[in-house]
């Protein structure tokens, strides 16, 4: 006899399977359509660097298969982000029907948001960090000492630092939404402002390289972020009950 809670976990698992094959195929299609224009894609992630170099200088590959991987890694991470909205797609049909109606409601705007801030976050260190830290890195080179920035480590470098700028800007969207379930309040968020800043230095030299320039041009967005997240907090964030005790005080 066929247990009745068998079907129904093996149904879902059949959907799992279905959906991550879909997220695979997606991933592969847009692998595919970024390799085709695998130069263009590295060209626009090297702007940054190119516009700071000196004339006649260059990025380099220093083995031969260097160039082909660098291509296929950067046309990759490219794939992924053009499949990132079908994988997303996916991920809400899958957990969706688990979800009750007020889960539901807040779970596409925390999507759409998290997407937003993280891209805010990735075109904030292209478009300011980038050109600044790379000619921080450049004014070391003199008569005698020539900056020969290699494809691999140039891809490894860039990729960390987009990653790590996506991340750190998704700080108001964690707090608010910390706020929101009553795990944090604005007067806890206040009152802990002073480590919270130790700890985004901490973080930034964690994440960036092991350069002042960069950390610091991580650590102050993140300040920043962090009071916008108060504001989040006080504007959406759940709202404390009335004063037990100054109802307790009123005589009967």
């Amino acid at each position: 006899m066929t247990d009745p809670d068998k079907q129904p976990f093996t149904a879902h698992l059949e959907e799992l399977r279905s959906r991550l094959i879909k997220c695979f195929i997606a991933v592969g299609v847009g692998f595919l359509l970024s390799y085709a224009f695998k130069q263009q894609i590295f060209d626009i992630l090297t702007m940054p660097l190119v516009g700071v170099l000196k004339p006649g200088d260059h990025l380099i590959y220093t083995n031969l298969p260097e160039a082909f991987f660098t291509f296929l890694k950067a046309a990759f991470i490219c794939g992924l982000m053009l499949a990132s909205p079908v994988i997303l797609y996916q991920f809400w049909m899958f957990v969706a029907p688990g979800l009750y109606d007020k889960e539901k409601r807040l779970v596409m705007p925390i999507l759409f948001l998290s997407t937003f801030f993280f891209l805010g976050g990735a075109l904030f260190g292209y478009f300011i960090v980038f050109p600044i830290g790379f000619e921080f890195f450049l004014s070391f080179a003199s008569e005698t000492i020539r900056p020969m920035p290699s494809m691999k480590e140039y891809l490894g470098f860039s990729s960390k630092l987009l990653l790590a700028f996506g991340l750190a800007f998704e700080l108001p969207l964690v707090i608010t939404f910390m706020a929101r379930l009553g795990i944090v309040s604005v007067a806890s968020l206040k009152k802990h402002r002073k480590y919270a800043i130790f700890l985004f230095f901490v973080a930034a030299a964690i994440l960036t390289p092991p350069d002042v320039v960069t950390q610091i041009l991580m650590a102050l967005p993140m300040m920043l972020l962090y009071e916008l997240s108060i504001i989040g907090a006080r504007v959406f964030g759940r709202k404390s009950a009335p004063d037990a005790q100054s109802s307790s005080d009123v005589e009967p």
